[in-house]
């Protein structure tokens, strides 16, 4: 695969495209691609994340570490594990490949080092997860209100 072939993935995932070309081309030629077989584990539930992975080709299925939860299936263009790119947390889930697959890893330091190397792509970041954090908050604000309004009306 060529840095061409790694930026145009990159640049198929919304949160990375909004961080601009010279932010991609430092990321593809920082990532790291590699195939995962069927029934590999990629991560497991409860695991430290360290980095993200862009699901290139087949399939994983997600387990969350729940008893009952199903398995949501995840397929080429994921992004999984993404608030691992800024922040040290633990994997929700345990993913399995379902098929032959390949993925792409992006390590947080290495995502962090590029942020500081871009300025502009950081404040495109920052932007874009407030935004997301202002419509979480007008979610939440409804489905409370929803939740009080059936409360009220009983």
């Amino acid at each position: 695969m060529t840095i061409e072939d790694d930026i145009a993935h990159l640049e198929r995932i919304p949160l990375l495209r909004r961080l601009g070309p010279g932010a991609l081309r430092i990321l593809a030629i920082g990532v790291e691609t590699f195939e995962v077989q069927e029934g590999q584990v990629l991560f497991n539930a409860g695991e430290i994340a360290d980095g993200a992975y862009i699901i290139l080709q087949g399939s994983f299925a997600l387990q969350p570490d729940r008893a009952g939860a199903e398995a949501v299936i995840a397929g080429p263009g994921t992004l999984l594990g993404e608030t691992a790119l800024l922040t040290e947390n633990r994997r929700p889930v345990t993913a399995v490949a379902r098929e032959d697959s390949a993925v792409m890893r992006i390590s947080r330091s290495m995502f962090l080092r590029m942020l500081d190397g871009y300025p502009d792509a950081a404040n495109r970041l920052r932007e874009m997860l407030a935004s997301r954090s202002n419509q979480w908050t007008h979610e939440i604000q409804s489905v409370r209100t929803a939740l009080l309004g059936d409360k009220e009306q009983k």
